[in-house]
């Protein structure tokens, strides 16, 4: 099992979390970004830059990441092809993609950016707080025990 995180627009609070986590339970953590992380690395911590267009981390994870592995996102287009290739996604906010609720989720991004483009929109999600930290921090504990225990 590996962790993999789309780590260009993941909150550092996040990585905190993970880098924590994988250090308690001695599973490897890998960052993927177009920019340079190597400030991160340790014996379970290691990072990718990739060069390329704005997809280049997504498709690096995508055919890298195993079906056992989680996926740490905020990017529902690479959720998608996570869970598409029967793996886990979560987002930094808590939110755990499933075949269940990724269609609606690509759908309301879809429709979203539409309305951003024709001006009816503005902006993006809100900043990050405490109460999104702690779901992340509860979901990702749960699918990390998940993952330990049917490694078992």
């Amino acid at each position: 099992m590996k962790i993999w995180i789309d780590a260009d627009a993941c909150p550092r609070v996040i990585k905190e979390i993970v880098f924590r986590a994988s250090k308690r339970v001695q599973v490897p953590v890998c960052l993927v970004a177009n920019t340079d992380l190597s400030r991160s690395h340790t014996a379970l911590i290691s990072s990718v830059r990739v060069a390329g267009d704005d997809d280049a981390a997504d498709d690096y994870i995508v055919e890298h990441a195993a079906a056992t592995d989680l996926v740490i996102t905020a990017d529902i287009p690479l959720a998608a092809r996570i869970v598409a290739q029967n793996g886990i996604a979560i987002d930094p906010r808590g939110e755990i993609y499933s075949e269940d609720n990724i269609g609606e989720r690509l759908s309301t991004r879809d429709l979203l950016h539409q309305l951003r483009e024709t001006g009816l929109v503005q902006g993006g999600p809100g900043r990050m707080g405490a109460t999104d930290r702690q779901k992340f921090a509860s979901a990702f504990d749960r699918l990390l025990t998940q993952r330990i225990i049917s490694k078992r």
